[in-house]
C-alpha cells in the first residue's frame, strides 16, 4: 500500500492559498445594505468623514455652565447662576453662555458655546425662573462629551477583515453607511461517500452507520457564514463521485467530499480531485486527527476541492483548520481580528503524536483542562468538548499540572 507523503498543516494551507492567488486576488466582494450586515466581513477600510459627535453634548439631564464658575461650590455655600434659557432636543441652543450664566440642557442636548461642563439636576436647585444654585464643584469636561470625542473625521474605524459586530452596525449607522462593501461568502457542496453510509432517517443495517459528516459539515459551513449549495450522499462509486464533484463546481466555490480519501482499495477520492483539477496540491497533512485529507484548486472554474476524511472529528476540524484557515488569510481576517487562547492547568498527563501536530478536544472546569479521549470517529467527542488544545511536531507531551493554551471551538 503507498504510503502518505505529507505536508505540515501550513504547506498544505499555503499551497492551496498560492493555487487561489494565482486566479483571484480575494474573494468577491458585493455591496449590501447595512441592515444585513450582520456577521459579514468588510471588503475595505471605513474611513469616517466627519466627526461624531458633531457638537458638543450632554450625557446628563443638567445644567450647562462655565465650570471655574463652580470652583469650591458646595452644600453650604452654592454658586449661584443666572438661568439664560433651555436647550431643546434636536436644535442649537438659543445663546452662547456668558460669565456668571447657565443653562438647561437634557441628556443629548447640545452644549451651548462658552459652557465646558454640565452640572447634574441632582446637584442643583432652581430659585424662581432666574437662578439656579449648584451645591457641587465641576471639572472641565464633566458630564458632557466633545465634538470627535467618539469618531474624528479621517479616523479609520473599522478595519478590511473586521467582521461586523450589532455595534459595528450601529458604529457605522451613526457615521451615515447604509451600504458597506463585504466578500462574498463562499457557496459550498457537501459530497458524503461511503457504502457503508445511510441516511439519518433510515435504520442501520448490519455494518451501516448513519451519515454524520453532511450535517456536522452544514453547520460548519454555516458557522463562517458560507451558504451551502446542496449536499448529497452517494456510493463508492468513481465515475458517479467524478460526475457529481464536476457538477458540483459550476454552482459553488468550495467542493467538500467526505470519505474517500485514505488509501484503501475503494477510496477514490484522490482520483477524482486529480482528474478535475489537473493534478492535486496536497495528500496528506500531518496532523492528527485528519491525516488523509485531499486539496485541490480547478483553475478554470475557480473552484476548491477538498477531500476530508471520513471520521467525523477529523472532517469537521479539518475543515475548519483548512477551509476556514485560507478564508480567513484570503480576507484578511486573522490580522484584524486575532484569536487569544485562554490559559489552563493540564489535569492529567498527555503523550504527543511524534511528526504530527495534534489537536486535541478538551473540558475545561474552572482552571483545570481534560483531553476528551476517544478516535476520531465519534462525533460524540466534538459534541462536549469546550475546545482543543495543540501539541507541536516536535511535542513530547504535556505532564499533569503544567500550564496549556486552549483555543474555543
Amino acid at each position: 500500500m503507498k504510503l502518505l507523503e505529507v505536508d505540515t498543516l501550513e504547506v498544505g494551507i499555503e499551497k492551496l492559498y498560492k493555487a487561489y492567488k494565482e486566479v483571484k486576488s480575494q474573494p468577491e466582494v458585493e455591496n449590501i445594505p447595512l441592515i444585513k450586515a450582520l456577521g459579514r466581513v468588510l471588503a475595505e477600510d471605513v474611513i469616517s468623514v466627519e466627526n461624531i459627535p458633531g457638537f458638543n453634548r450632554s450625557v446628563v439631564d443638567g445644567y450647562a455652565v462655565k465650570s471655574i464658575e463652580t470652583a469650591g461650590a458646595g452644600e453650604s455655600m452654592p454658586t449661584f447662576l443666572h438661568l439664560a434659557g433651555e436647550v431643546e432636543m434636536g436644535k442649537e441652543p438659543p445663546c452662547d453662555l456668558e460669565r456668571g450664566q447657565c443653562m438647561y440642557v437634557p441628556t443629548g442636548g447640545m452644549i451651548p458655546k462658552g459652557a465646558d461642563a454640565v452640572a447634574m439636576v441632582e446637584h442643583c436647585q432652581p430659585f424662581c425662573q432666574a437662578q439656579v444654585a449648584v451645591y457641587s464643584p465641576l471639572s472641565t469636561g464633566k458630564n458632557m462629551v466633545f465634538e470627535g470625542d467618539d469618531v474624528s473625521a479621517s479616523q479609520k474605524v473599522l478595519a478590511k477583515g473586521k467582521s461586523i459586530t450589532p455595534a459595528d452596525m450601529g458604529l457605522l449607522a451613526s457615521l451615515g453607511n447604509t451600504e458597506i462593501k463585504v466578500y462574498k461568502p463562499w457557496k459550498v457542496y457537501i459530497i458524503s461517500t461511503g457504502d457503508e453510509v445511510i441516511e439519518p432517517e433510515k435504520t442501520p443495517g448490519p455494518g451501516q452507520v448513519r451519515d454524520v459528516n453532511t450535517y456536522g459539515l452544514i453547520g460548519e459551513v454555516q458557522s463562517i457564514g458560507f451558504e451551502v449549495m446542496g449536499y448529497e450522499l452517494i456510493k463508492d462509486d468513481f465515475e458517479l463521485l467524478k460526475t457529481r464533484a464536476k457538477e458540483a463546481k459550476e454552482i459553488c466555490d468550495v467542493v467538500l467530499v467526505s470519505g474517500g480519501s485514505s488509501k484503501g482499495k475503494k477510496d477514490v477520492t484522490e482520483k477524482v480531485i486529480g482528474e478535475i483539477t489537473g493534478g492535486i496540491l496536497t495528500h496528506g497533512l500531518a496532523v492528527k486527527p485528519g491525516k488523509p485529507t485531499i486539496l485541490g484548486f480547478e483553475k478554470e472554474s475557480e473552484t476548491i476541492y477538498a477531500g476530508l476524511p471520513g471520521h467525523p472529528v477529523a472532517a469537521l476540524l479539518l475543515f475548519r483548520l483548512v477551509i476556514g484557515g485560507l478564508w480567513k488569510s484570503l480576507c484578511n481576517i486573522d490580522q484584524v481580528e486575532k484569536r487569544v487562547p485562554f490559559k489552563g492547568k493540564m489535569a492529567v498527563n498527555m503523550a504527543a503524536s511524534p511528526g504530527r501536530k495534534t489537536f486535541q478536544l478538551v473540558k475545561v472546569d474552572g482552571e483545570w483542562v481534560t483531553p476528551i479521549l476517544g478516535k476520531s470517529g465519534l462525533i460524540r467527542t466534538m459534541s462536549e468538548a469546550d475546545g482543543y488544545i495543540i501539541l507541536d511536531v516536535n511535542d513530547e507531551g504535556i505532564n499533569k499540572g503544567e500550564d496549556i493554551e486552549v483555543w474555543t471551538l
